[in-house]
């Protein structure tokens, strides 16, 4: 995408507020004309009020009353200007936000596990602001400066036009300064941006990590780490002051030279009586006051280059395609029937099969439980069924349809999921178990935070139900943190569970307790279990052993036993570990 069609992007960002655009340009066109009046009121001032005649003295009062007029217009405008711009860009920034924010919240997991969370929080947070900066502010500044540059060349016309043209010369060296230092600019902004983003992710990771810091002795490794990132991002930021900078001392010369030409000419004609003292001082303030409106434009070149390159990634993230949703069937409640066909998984661009050739039928109400080493491809199986991730080959049905032929949305309201690697929001605790529950029943939290033995902990809170977690429920233990996940599963009351490690967190005692809430919940629903534990599934309805990508055994615990097969080896490996 070039710069003019990036441009006229963010400009469509613009669009929904066009009344404010309006009055906003209303603004500047005034204040643009009262700056050039007021220098074209120089030539009467000096003309005639200060000259000692009867005529001048009776009319001293024209003068500053127009003055005063143009004064009390100015300061409306530049109010109006100021304000407008204001709320337009901050109301198009929150709007690009909420744009962002949705796209990648709707983002497929392959997204997530190929991109840093820091630089994605610095697109939001970051980039977003500096499209705004060639959107809004931009676009003021290249209005408001065009109009006082055309209004100041008027006054300056009327007053010689000879001396005009002297001064029109300047643009065509403008115009090369901004095309050739631009292209420097946009490539550097673009880099900035990058290093802002790395050292995002360099402080994401050393705070999340920050116990892991300590112990393994990593501070001045961090230190190291982030500094040689914070020096790259300043090298690349004096750079960019000394482009800005070399663009507008070029700029300064060239407008030095010119306003010495022109005073020496205007001169001439002053002393020759071709123009008038107040006239030649019309003239000159008019050329003097350009200098800031053509200067600041001249910088405007900068930020307009961040900001395209700040949409390069911004529209980069906005273009992706998230989630394929293209199923048409939606059931209020699932029986809970699974049958996989050929089912063939490798991650990203690996020639290494995740699943290789899994089929497997578990009926409603069925327990299964899938055991193996790690990397034989339990949790990616349990992954593939809330579509978090798209098989290579074969296909998952749900009651006899596809998982594709469902609506996304419909088919994830039939699976409750409890992971090893706990997820808690900032938020309160009746929230956390409520979960993306728009009408939480507190009835509901409570029988939930009962079923999972949460209830005693969650009142010896100073709060309760209502007490904040803190960032990830940093101020729980571990099992408390997992129990409040399993309450949230059982709140939900879904037709179909996935228990990745479900009480790997638990102290003994609480593993019990929590052990038989599972066995309740379990009833009367389709069951995944995933465990590394060999004595929490031995009551499961069936066990499917799995070994790099294929099902190698099936059956239950004393079968399975007797057949002296994998799972023997595993479970005395475990009993031996655990005698």
């Amino acid at each position: 995408m070039n710069s003019r069609q990036l441009y006229f992007r963010i400009l469509g960002e613009i669009k929904p507020y066009w009344h404010i655009v309006v009055f906003n340009m209303l603004c500047l066109g005034l204040a643009a004309a009262v700056d050039a009046g007021m220098s074209l009121l120089l030539k009467p001032l000096i003309d005639q009020n200060l000259k000692a005649d009867s005529l001048a003295q009776t009319a001293a009062w024209v003068v500053p009353a127009q003055i005063f007029g143009l004064a009390v217009l100015r300061m409306l405008t530049n109010f109006g200007n100021e304000y407008t711009s204001n709320w337009l860009g901050t109301r198009v920034v929150a709007d690009l936000r909420d744009k962002m924010f949705a796209r990648m919240i709707a983002m497929p997991v392959r997204f997530f596990d190929q991109s840093s969370t820091g630089v994605l929080i610095s697109r939001i947070t970051n980039d977003v602001n500096q499209i705004m900066q060639a959107g809004i502010q931009v676009m003021t500044v290249f209005i408001r400066d065009t109009l006082s540059v055309f209004f100041f060349l008027g006054v300056m016309f009327y007053q010689s036009w000879q001396l005009s043209l002297l001064c029109i010369g300047l643009i065509p060296v403008v115009a090369i300064s901004i095309r050739v230092i631009g292209r420097r600019q946009r490539r550097l902004a673009r880099e900035s941006q990058n290093q802002l983003g790395i050292i995002t992710s360099t402080l994401d990771e050393a705070f999340s990590g920050q116990r892991v810091v300590k112990i393994f002795g990593g501070q001045d490794y961090e230190k190291q780490r982030f500094g040689g990132v914070n020096n790259r991002l300043r090298l690349v930021n004096v750079k960019q002051t000394a482009t800005s900078s070399l663009n507008s001392s070029l700029m300064m010369l060239m407008i030095g030279i010119t306003l010495a030409v022109v005073i020496y000419f205007a001169t001439l004609q002053a002393q020759s009586g071709a123009l008038s003292a107040g006239g030649f001082v019309s003239f000159i303030s008019a050329m003097m006051l350009m200098q800031a409106p053509i200067k600041s434009i001249t910088k405007m070149n900068e930020q307009l280059n961040k900001g395209l390159a700040a949409a390069e990634s911004v529209y980069g993230v906005l273009d992706q395609f998230t989630e394929t949703d293209t199923g048409k069937h939606s059931m209020a409640r699932a029986q809970g029937n699974i049958r996989i066909e050929g089912l063939r998984f490798h991650y990203g661009d690996s020639n290494k099969w995740a699943l290789d050739g899994i089929d497997l039928e578990v009926r409603a109400g069925e327990s299964i439980a899938l055991v193996g080493s790690s990397g034989s491809g339990k949790t990616t199986l349990a992954n593939l069924m809330p579509r978090f991730y798209e098989p290579v080959e074969g296909r998952i049905l749900l009651d006899g349809v596809a998982l594709a032929d469902y609506q996304l949305g419909n088919l994830r309201s039939q699976i409750a999921l409890v992971s090893q690697d706990v997820v808690l929001f900032n938020d309160s605790v009746s929230a956390n178990i409520a979960y993306g529950d728009a009408r939480p029943d507190m009835e509901r939290i409570r029988a939930a935070a009962d079923a999972a033995f949460a209830t005693e902990f969650i009142e010896q809170m100073a709060q309760g139900f209502d007490t904040e977690l803190g960032e990830n429920g940093v101020r729980l233990s571990g099992g408390q943190r997992q129990r409040l996940a399993i309450a949230r599963a059982i709140y939900k009351n879904a037709p179909i569970l996935i228990l990745d490690e479900a009480t790997s967190a638990l102290d003994t005692e609480s593993e019990r307790k929590v052990q038989a809430a599972l066995e309740n919940l379990m009833k009367n629903r389709t069951t995944l279990v995933i465990a590394h534990r060999l004595s929490t599934i031995e009551n499961a309805d069936r066990i499917v052993v799995m070994r790099h990508g294929k099902i190698v055994e099936t059956g239950r615990h004393a079968e399975l036993l007797a057949q002296g097969g994998l799972y023997t080896q595993m479970h005395a490996v475990q009993f031996s570990d655990a005698a």
